[in-house]
């Protein structure tokens, strides 16, 4: 006789169906358990088909930009063109545009490459409309006797950087259709340059030549990586040179940047033309090895113009020195090996579209991130074109998650690949 015979005799058949039924119960219970921890680890599994260095290596990026900016621009209240604003203006904008691209990065992650493949003719024609709306008054938003943003309310979009996209995954399609005729002139480099030609006409009109430069950099790029004949790319980039030549020699104000940065100290350029570049050069100096501190630059106190926007490298190199600068080239290092990386096993896995497309995000964020450092170091000409995914500006911030999260769909649809899987 067990204890519950021996306590509870009168009542031995009630007692034995609520044994059972609470024996099912804990049964039952373990059995849901153990279907929710393997939910759970299979959940974490799904969670881990990324590339998650890669991830951490963009937030990062984030999170020194959102701390610069706010760093960069705190100061800009006090002076007259900027009174109306607190403070911390530029920080809430700056930190709503991150939301928005990470919330805009994380439904793009989930739309397969196929997809932007089939619409990527549909999506550059969009872009070039809205290259030809910005132009319109009424429509554009001027700035600083530029046009090239469309208001939104919540922020102001500037379509040379949805280009930049458009760009990528428009030369990776071509490329792919046109794998064929990539040793033709006519069939294949000619309809390729009239599409950029187009684009860099009506980005000249806004102007805005440092992003014509990135995109024209792009869709050759990719087609150069797409296997286009060797002598037609040589040919292209003599015809590139030329071009810049051309425009640089028929437009006074270029000749004169030019002139500025060969020779940036000399008195009548250090106060016009080569005014951003001393400043800029000065905010590094003054960082030596491991900066002033966080917040102490000098130069962002009204004396380097664009401090949270194109020369934010140089408030970097000021405030956290040579160490922190890099930092900054180890991080953009990192991305660009990775995207390559990445879009070399998609061409491994015979998928061309995502393979040049990985490959296209790579140059875009490495080429821009090297001509915004290097006009800040005063490499390059002065030009205006912002550090990717660390300066003031919701349009570019916007672009480049989008473009990362693409990226990791390409890796996550490698992985899936390798394991034998299906797309």
């Amino acid at each position: 006789m067990n204890l519950r015979e021996k306590f509870f005799p009168q009542n031995r058949l009630g007692l034995d169906r609520f044994w059972n039924f609470s024996k099912g119960g804990i049964d039952n219970f373990r059995t849901g358990l153990r279907d929710a921890v393997s939910g759970v680890e299979q959940t974490r599994s799904r969670m881990m088909e990324y590339d998650q260095l890669l991830v951490w290596a963009v937030l990062s990026l984030m999170l020194i930009g959102l701390v610069m900016v706010y760093s960069a621009s705190i100061t800009l209240a006090d002076s007259p063109k900027y009174a109306n604003y607190s403070s911390n203006y530029f920080l809430v904008r700056h930190l709503i545009s991150l939301v928005i691209a990470i919330v805009v990065g994380i439904w793009a992650f989930k739309i397969p490459s196929k997809v932007w493949d089939r619409y990527s003719p549909v999506i550059f024609g969009f872009t070039v409309l809205l290259l030809i709306l910005v132009l319109i008054p009424g429509i554009g938003k001027g700035v600083n006797g530029a046009r090239r943003w469309i208001s939104l309310g919540v922020m102001n979009f500037q379509p040379s950087e949805l280009m930049k996209f458009a760009a990528v995954i428009f030369a990776a399609s071509y490329t792919v259709q046109r794998q064929e005729y990539l040793h033709s002139f006519a069939k294949g480099m000619l309809p390729m340059g009239i599409a950029v030609a187009l684009v860099g006409g009506l980005l000249m009109k806004e102007p805005e030549m440092g992003a014509f430069i990135v995109i024209a950099i792009i869709a050759f790029g990719i087609l150069f990586l797409g296997g286009i004949n060797a002598k037609l790319f040589g040919g292209l980039v003599v015809v590139g040179i030329a071009s810049a030549v051309a425009i640089i020699a028929l437009s006074p104000f270029r000749q004169k940047r030019i002139m500025a940065f060969v020779d940036p100290w000399q008195t009548e350029n250090a106060a016009n033309k080569g005014y951003q570049l001393t400043h800029s050069l000065m905010a590094f100096g003054r960082g030596e090895w491991f900066g002033t501190g966080l917040g102490g630059s000098v130069e962002k106190l009204h004396y380097l113009p664009e401090a949270h926007t194109d020369f934010i490298m140089a408030v970097i190199g000021e405030e956290l020195g040579f160490v922190g600068v890099v930092v900054m080239i180890f991080l953009f290092y990192w991305i660009v090996r990775r995207a390559f990386l990445i879009g070399r096993t998609a061409l491994q896995l015979d998928c061309s579209f995502a393979g040049l497309a990985a490959k296209g995000v790579a140059i875009w964020i490495g080429w821009q991130a090297f001509i915004n450092m290097g006009v800040n170091l005063g490499l390059l000409p002065t030009k205006g074109l912002t550090l990717p995914l660390v300066s003031y500006g919701g349009s570019g911030i916007l672009m480049n998650a989008v473009a990362i999260a693409m990226l990791l769909r390409i890796d996550y649809e490698n992985r899936i690949l390798m394991r034998g899987g299906k797309l």
